[in-house]
């Protein structure tokens, strides 16, 4: 294990999807949602192809045993993607990115609830500590009885983000499933397949002709996409998740910069505050585990745990 190399891969693929979402939120003025979604996708495809035949994986990395599990995965992922996308085109990306930290929190109950597994007092208690949090954050968006045409759109911008951040737990779940039977190069290849694919349906809901300018966001927004998935997949051959984990949440201080320095967004207290909460229980359920798994693995070895 290499922690400190985890650790700069896990921070590089934060930067490049961050970035990638700046792009895309760049462009959300004009480009549809949808169509957002099919250039991240389609242009993220060579990138994760090029990586996989440097790897000498391009033969065997791309076998599936259970293509419609695949399938299912990029359905809920890429509607995970589109409403995160179409969130970032009405609220600040900071805001974004804190309700994004509400995937891993519901990853816990739905693993409780469809995968049979046990989770403790301690896990709960810090996904409810979590959610609460959340709410701190949805709050002052939840005006739908005002008049006000802007709040009205960040309201549904906070629903849809929320959304979205409920379908991407439900995306870990189809994953936690297929890293069972399935290489994680055919995960993370079909997903980018399946996105683009799915992407073209909302072809007849508006899309437009990109101008030169949008077009090149676009299409730089899938290249670091799939950059960011290659070296978020290498980080974890380096070092253990409990270590590399905690270091998505360095995307809040990237997107703090990004929104105030590139779209002039002014972070609330109330939202800090909600993403603060967020944080802590998300780091809390990383550290405890991480020490779940530590336990099984002595007990897995006959090491009796002490304390």
């Amino acid at each position: 294990m290499q922690p400190l190399t985890g650790i700069a891969l896990k921070l590089c693929s934060v930067l490049m999807f961050i970035s990638m979402a700046s792009l895309i939120k760049a462009t959300s003025d004009h480009v549809p949602a949808g169509q957002a979604v099919f250039f991240r996708s389609l242009f993220a495809v060579p990138v994760i192809l090029a990586w996989l035949t440097i790897r000498g994986d391009l033969r065997t990395g791309l076998r599936v045993k259970s293509p419609m599990a695949h399938f299912w995965r990029g359905f809920v992922g890429t509607a995970a993607m589109g409403m995160m996308f179409a969130g970032l085109g009405l609220l600040p990306l900071p805001e974004v990115t804190a309700l994004g930290y509400a995937a891993p929190l519901l990853t816990v109950v739905f693993a409780a609830m469809f995968l049979g597994e046990t989770v403790g007092v301690f896990r709960l208690a810090s996904v409810a500590l979590g959610l609460s949090g959340v709410l701190i954050i949805l709050a002052p968006r939840l005006t739908l009885l005002s008049e006000e045409t802007v709040q009205m759109a960040q309201a549904v911008g906070a629903v849809l983000t929320l959304m979205g951040a409920v379908c991407a737990a439900l995306a870990q779940i189809y994953i936690r499933k297929l890293v069972q039977s399935e290489q994680t190069s055919a995960i993370v290849f079909y997903f980018s397949l399946t996105s683009t694919l799915l992407s073209l349906l909302t072809l007849p809901f508006g899309w437009v002709l990109p101008a030169p300018r949008e077009a090149l966001l676009l299409i730089v927004a899938g290249l670091l996409g799939g950059m960011g998935q290659i070296f978020l997949t290498s980080a974890y051959r380096f070092a253990g998740a409990s270590v590399v984990a905690p270091f998505d949440y360095a995307s809040m201080v990237f997107a703090l910069l990004i929104g105030y320095f590139i779209f002039a967004e002014t972070p609330t207290t109330q939202m800090l505050l909600g993403a603060a909460i967020v944080i802590a229980a998300g780091v809390l359920i990383i550290l405890r585990e991480g020490h779940l798994g530590l336990k099984r693995s002595k007990a897995r070895s006959g090491i009796t745990p002490q304390g």
